[in-house]
């Protein structure tokens, strides 16, 4: 019978935030946006990925998702993200379908639009009138060839272009995403791991039954789940001083969880509902370690929602790191707003 090795909350929390770099912000530079974009990030609403990478890279620039090491896809589950281009392959292939419908309709649409495209860029919209496809949507269906880049700037429609696919097996690339998947988000099971990547659960399954050799079964406060062999050190390792305050974007890696993993992340159900709304999610509010809120931004008014009470220097922490936002087109300073209604809600609900 196999021993599992048991890791607390605090643990799981300390590590993940470690590898992701949210303790203490990287040097500023190309290795430290590959850090950043390790599982990818997402940039399904406008400039998300360029928060991320704020939160976890010294001088963060407006520009910096624009970075030449950097590319956009449409990655997993068919969401916008920025990847490093190095890592294209993987983000692309490692999620091609083993189903032969689902694979023939990529293949496919990838045809048709390299015949069309042929090298020039062009509004998703225009390429999809020219191939046929009245949904410009089931384009994205195409991105795990591995031969459509996309650019999306959140003002307007996606343009994109053809690419030489790849050369990377399609199994191998799935390998090493699902290791970047327990890098970032560990510990894990294949079943959570495929429905962050958009495959099926069996595709799941048969990918760390592959990696087998290199997992280590662990058992957590939400029950049994795997690690990578090589990371066991920096879970048993001494916790960092988390960060005062970090503003997460929507779609953030810290929170872009589902089913019990959420459980883990945010103990209380009402605050889960809060974090993972049914419609766009906000940002998550992390101070000392812990997601304590939520915030959103309309131009140059960023309203934070807190869950709990903060300290003056936790919120002058807070507001700190919201004035320093790498935010492109905000000519003037970011006005901070607190919402402290949910504070009451729970003051005259107790």
């Amino acid at each position: 019978m196999t021993t599992r090795l048991e890791l607390t909350r605090s643990q799981i929390l300390a590590f993940r935030r470690h590898v992701a770099a949210l303790d203490e912000r990287l040097p500023r530079g190309q290795d430290a946006l590959r850090h950043a974009a390790w599982a990818g990030l997402q940039d399904s609403m406008p400039r998300a990925a360029l928060l991320s990478i704020h939160a976890r890279m010294a001088g963060a620039e407006p520009a910096s998702w624009e970075d030449p090491s950097l590319v956009q896809v449409w990655g997993p589950r068919f969401s916008a993200y920025v990847v490093a281009e190095r890592d294209f392959a993987v983000f692309t292939l490692g999620r091609l379908p083993d189903e032969a419908g689902p694979l023939k309709r990529a293949q496919d649409i990838a045809a048709r639009l390299g015949a069309v495209l042929a090298g020039a860029r062009m509004p998703f919209s225009e390429a999809a009138r020219l191939i046929g496809e009245r949904d410009a949507n089931r384009l994205r269906y195409a991105a795990p060839t591995g031969t459509v880049v996309m650019r999306w700037d959140g003002a307007r429609q996606p343009a994109i272009w053809n690419v030489p696919a790849p050369d990377m097996d399609p199994h191998e690339a799935r390998r090493d995403l699902a290791r970047r998947y327990l890098h970032v988000f560990g510990p894990a099971t294949p079943e959570a791991f495929a429905t962050w990547a958009g495959i099926r659960p069996v595709g799941g399954i048969a990918t760390f039954t592959a990696l087998d050799r290199s997992l280590t079964p662990v058992q957590t406060p939400i029950g049994e789940a795997w690690i990578l062999s090589e990371d066991e050190p920096l879970f048993s390792a001494a916790a960092q001083p988390p960060a005062p305050a970090r503003l997460l974007p929507s779609g953030d890696t810290w929170f872009l969880l589902q089913g019990a993993d959420r459980e883990l992340l945010v103990p209380e159900e009402r605050h889960r509902r809060a974090l993972w709304t049914s419609r766009v999610w906000p940002g998550a509010l992390l101070v000392d370690g812990e997601i304590v809120g939520t915030w959103r931004r309309a131009e140059h008014v960023l309203t934070i929602q807190p869950w709990r009470r903060l300290s003056n220097p936790q919120r002058a922490a807070v507001e700190a790191e919201a004035g320093a936002l790498p935010l492109p087109g905000i000519n003037r300073p970011m006005e901070i707003r607190w919402d402290d209604g949910y504070l009451e809600e729970e003051h005259h609900g107790s």
